[in-house]
C-alpha cells in the first residue's frame, strides 16, 4: 500500500473513533466481557496449536520444496530468468541498441524470419507503422541471446551475448573479438502507459495558451494597455534585443552531439517500449514449432459450461448495445446540448454591453474601453461565467481524451489535457463541499452571522467613519488645522454620512438575514460564489468611502499643483508644457505679489487637506487589500494544481521529471508578482503622495490566470454536436494528426 494511502487511512480512523468515542467505549467493556468468559484463552490454544502444525508439516514441505527446486535450477536475478533467450529490440546505430524484450525457447533464424514476415506484430490493436515512425526505426532487430549455451552459437560481430549467473549480479556482456571494447548497460523501468505514464524533456504546462488570450476576453480594448503592461512589454523588447545581439557575440558554438540529438528519440522509444513488448510476447507463440493435444473430458465439460454461459451473457449485452444503450446515448446527447444551450443564454446575457461607458480614473490607467458588460463589474457574475465557460469546454476536453484510444497510448499520451480536465473537475468538486460546507455553517449560525453584518456596517462604515471625521475637525493628534476648512470638510462629509446611513443603510439592514440565506443558498455553487457576492457586497456599501476618496484626493492634487506651479514663479520659472520642460520666464511685480499670496494661503491650508485626505486613502487602501485578498482565495480556488500535486504524491511518473535539472533564477508567482507590481511600485507610492487615484488591481488581471485552461473562443454548441455524434471509425485518427481545438494543438510531444 502506498504511504500516502496508509496516511490518509490513519487520519481517516482516528477521526472516526475521536467522533465515536461511545465505540471506544463499547469495545473496552466487550474486551473485559471476553476475558471473563475465557475468550483469550480459547484464543491462545488455537494459536499454539496452529504454531505446532506449521512448524511440523508446513517448514518440512517448504524444506523439500526448496530441495526439488535446486535440482532444476530456475534462477531469477532482478526479475530476469536465467533460462537460454534472445533479445530483440532496436538498433539505433552499431553501438547503441535499446532492448525492448526476450523471448524463451525461440531460435534466431526462426525470430529473425517472423520479424520480416511480421508474424511477431499480429492482431495488433493499431497499425505498427505508427510504432517505427515515431520510434525513427525502419525494423526490429535480433539484438544478442541471453543465456545462451557457448557451444550452441559462434558470436557474430553484430550481436552480443549476456551471461547471469546466481553468484554475480552484474551481468557479463560477450562480443566478437574487436567488436566492442568497452559497454555500459543502462536498464530501466518502461513506463506503463495504460496509466499515463511517460517520459518527456519538456514541463506539462495546465495552461491552454498565453495569458494573453485570456485577457481577450475582457472588455478592455489590446490597444490600450495600462502603465504595468507597457512597462512589461518594453522590458520583454529589451531582454530580446539583448538576447539577439549576445547571439552575435558567441565565440564558440558547440553543435549537438549525437547522443544529444538522440536523446527525444531514445525517450519515445522509452514510452514504447512497454506496449511493444507486450506485442512481441503475445505472438511469441507463433514462433517456432507448435504442440498441440486434444482436450481431456474435464476440459472439454469446462469449455462447454464456459461456452454457454459466455453464449447467454453476449445474447443479453447484444440486446442491451441494439436496443437500450442507444437510447440512452441519444437522451445523454439531449442533456449535454440543452445544458449547453441555456449556458449559452447565461453567457451572452452576462457578456451584453451595459449603457455604462468606459471607465476613465483622472490621472490613472484606462479601467475599462468601450461598453462594459455586467461580468466586468460584478465579481459574483464573472465568477458565474467562469464556471460556465468550464462547463461547455467539458464536452470538447472529454472528446480530445477519448482520442487515446484510436492509437497507441504511448503515441497518443496527452498527459496535460488530462491533467487539466480532471484538475478542473477537482477543483468544481472541492469548491462545491467546500461551499456546502460554508453554506452549513451560515445556516446554522444564520442569527450570529447577521448580527456581526449589522455591527460590521454601522461600526465601520458609519459611526466609525463619524467619530474620525469629527476627530479630524478638532484637533487630531495635537495638530492645529485650520478650523473653518476643517468644519466645512466634515460637515460636508458627515452630511454625505448621514444622508447614506439614512437611505441606504436603514433599508438594508432590515434585510440583511434575507441577504445572509441568499448568500448561504449561493454556496450550493461552490465556496467561490459566496466569495465573489461578499466581495460584490463590499464595493457597494463602500461607495460612500470611495466618493471621500476622490474628492479628497482631487482637492489635495489640485492645490499641490498649484502649489507647485507658484514655487516655480518664485524662481522665475515655468513648465513649458508643449515641450515637457522647464523654461525661465520674467514675471510682473503684480504677478509676484499675488503668487505670493496664493502660496502662503495654499501652503497654510495643505496641511488640513493632508490629513483627510490620508484618512480616506488609507481606508481606500484598505478595502482595496480585502478584495484583493478575496480575489486571491477565488484565484486559489479556481486554478490550483490540486490534481498534479496529488499525482506527485500518488504516482509521481505520470509527471516528467527526473531527466533533466538545470538551474534557474526563481520568479515569483505570476498573482503575487502582479500584486506587487501593481501596489508596490514606486509609482503607486508617488501617487498617493500627489494625490492621484489609485485604482485597485483589475478583475482581468486577476482571471485571466483562471481563464487560461479555456480555449481563446468558446465552444459553439454545434461544434459539441458534433463531437457527440462523431463515430469511432476511423481507429487511427489519434494517432495520424494530433487534435485541434480553436487553434491550441493536442498531441504526443515531438
Amino acid at each position: 500500500m502506498h504511504p500516502f494511502s496508509s496516511l490518509a487511512i490513519g487520519i481517516f480512523v482516528a477521526g472516526y473513533i475521536t467522533a465515536r468515542w461511545d465505540l471506544v467505549t463499547r469495545l473496552y467493556e466487550l474486551a473485559f466481557f471476553a476475558w471473563d468468559h475465557g475468550v483469550f484463552a480459547r484464543v491462545a490454544k488455537a494459536f499454539t496449536l496452529l504454531s505446532v502444525v506449521f512448524v511440523l508439516v508446513a517448514i518440512p514441505i517448504d524444506r523439500l520444496a526448496a530441495h526439488e527446486a535446486s535440482l532444476h535450477p530456475r534462477s531469477f536475478v532482478h526479475g530476469i530468468s536465467a533460462r537460454e533467450q534472445l533479445r530483440l529490440g532496436w538498433k539505433n546505430s552499431e553501438s547503441d541498441l535499446f532492448a525492448i524484450t526476450v523471448l524463451e525457447d525461440v531460435e534466431v533464424k526462426s525470430v529473425e524470419a517472423a520479424l520480416r514476415m511480421g508474424t511477431l506484430f499480429r492482431n495488433s490493436p493499431h497499425p505498427v507503422a505508427r510504432i517505427f515512425q515515431v520510434c525513427d526505426r525502419s525494423n526490429m532487430h535480433v539484438l544478442g541471446t541471453f543465456n545462451y549455451a557457448l557451444g550452441q552459437s559462434a558470436f557474430e560481430a553484430t550481436r552480443i551475448a549476456v551471461f547471469t549467473s546466481p553468484e554475480c549480479k552484474q551481468p557479463r556482456v560477450l562480443c566478437a573479438r574487436g567488436a566492442i571494447k568497452s559497454s555500459q548497460i543502462i536498464t530501466f523501468d518502461p513506463p506503463d502507459t495504460q496509466k499515463m505514464q511517460y517520459l518527456s524533456l519538456t514541463p506539462i504546462s495546465l495552461s491552454l495558451g498565453v495569458s494573453n488570450d485570456a485577457q481577450s476576453r475582457f472588455s478592455r480594448i489590446p490597444n490600450n494597455p495600462d502603465e504595468i503592461e507597457q512597462e512589461e512589454s518594453r522590458e520583454q523588447k529589451r531582454k530580446a534585443r539583448l538576447v539577439a545581439k549576445l547571439k552575435f557575440h558567441t565565440v564558440v558554438r558547440h553543435p549537438p552531439t549525437k547522443l544529444e540529438a538522440a536523446l527525444p528519440m531514445i525517450l519515445r522509444q522509452i514510452n514504447c517500449s512497454k506496449e511493444v513488448a507486450e506485442l512481441l510476447q503475445k505472438n511469441s507463440p507463433l514462433v517456432g514449432p507448435r504442440r498441440k493435444r486434444t482436450m481431456s473430458v474435464s476440459e472439454r465439460v469446462v469449455e462447454s459450461a464456459q461456452s454457454l454461459y459466455t453464449f447467454a451473457a453476449w445474447s443479453l449485452w447484444g440486446l442491451f448495445m441494439t436496443y437500450a444503450y442507444p437510447l440512452l446515448i441519444i437522451l445523454f446527447k439531449l442533456v449535454v446540448i440543452s445544458h449547453r444551450a441555456a449556458a449559452e443564454g447565461i453567457l451572452q446575457l452576462l457578456e451584453l454591453p451595459l449603457p455604462i461607458q468606459s471607465i476613465h480614473l483622472p490621472d490613472g490607467p484606462i479601467h475599462g474601453a468601450g461598453p462594459l458588460a455586467l461580468k466586468d463589474v460584478s465579481a459574483a457574475c464573472q465568477q458565474i461565467h467562469l464556471r460556465l465557460e468550464q462547463l461547455s469546454y467539458y464536452p470538447t476536453q472529454y472528446s480530445l481524451l477519448r482520442q487515446r484510444s484510436h492509437d497507441w497510448a504511448s503515441v497518443s499520451i496527452k498527459s496535460s489535457d488530462y491533467i487539466r480536465f480532471y484538475n478542473s473537475l477537482w477543483l468544481v468538486a472541492n469548491d462545491v463541499i467546500l461551499g456546502i460546507a460554508l453554506g452549513t455553517f451560515i445556516k446554522d449560525n444564520l442569527p450570529e452571522t447577521s448580527a456581526l453584518l449589522a455591527r460590521f456596517l454601522s461600526e465601520y462604515t458609519i459611526d466609525g467613519l463619524k467619530r474620525m471625521i469629527r476627530w479630524l475637525m478638532s484637533y487630531p493628534g495635537g495638530l492645529k488645522l485650520n478650523t473653518e476648512l476643517a468644519a466645512f470638510l466634515g460637515d460636508l462629509f458627515l452630511w454625505v454620512i448621514e444622508y447614506w446611513a439614512a437611505t441606504v443603510i436603514r433599508i438594508l439592514v432590515p434585510r440583511i438575514p434575507i441577504i445572509v440565506t441568499f448568500v448561504g443558498l449561493s454556496s450550493l455553487a461552490g465556496a467561490s460564489l459566496p466569495i465573489a457576492i461578499f466581495s460584490d457586497l463590499i464595493s457597494l456599501l463602500t461607495i460612500h468611502i470611495y466618493s471621500f476618496y476622490i474628492a479628497s484626493a482631487r482637492i489635495f492634487n489640485w492645490q499641490l499643483t498649484i502649489i507647485v506651479s507658484l514655487f516655480h514663479l518664485f524662481r522665475g520659472k515655468k513648465r513649458n508644457v508643449l515641450r515637457n520642460r522647464i523654461d525661465s520666464c520674467d514675471y510682473d511685480l503684480d504677478q509676484l505679489l499675488l503668487g505670493t499670496i496664493l502660496f502662503t494661503v495654499l501652503f497654510f491650508l495643505l496641511p488640513t487637506v493632508v490629513v483627510f485626505y490620508l484618512t480616506f486613502a488609507s481606508a481606500r487602501m484598505a478595502i482595496i487589500s480585502l478584495k484583493a485578498s478575496l480575489d486571491a482565495c477565488l484565484v486559489f480556488l479556481n486554478h490550483f494544481p490540486l490534481f498534479a500535486l496529488m499525482l506527485r504524491l500518488k504516482d509521481s511518473r505520470r509527471l516528467p521529471g527526473g531527466i533533466h535539472f538545470k538551474l534557474e533564477d526563481v520568479s515569483p508567482p505570476p498573482l503575487a508578482n502582479r500584486i506587487r507590481k501593481h501596489y508596490l511600485s514606486p509609482k503607486v507610492v508617488f501617487r498617493l503622495l500627489t494625490g492621484r487615484l489609485v485604482p485597485p488591481l483589475g478583475r482581468e488581471e486577476m482571471y485571466c490566470l483562471q481563464y487560461s485552461v479555456l480555449p481563446r473562443e468558446r465552444v459553439s454548441i454545434g461544434e459539441v454536436w458534433a463531437q457527440l455524434n462523431a463515430k469511432d471509425d476511423e481507429k487511427t485518427g489519434g494517432g495520424k494528426g494530433a487534435a485541434s481545438v480553436n487553434g491550441y494543438l493536442t498531441g504526443y510531444p515531438n
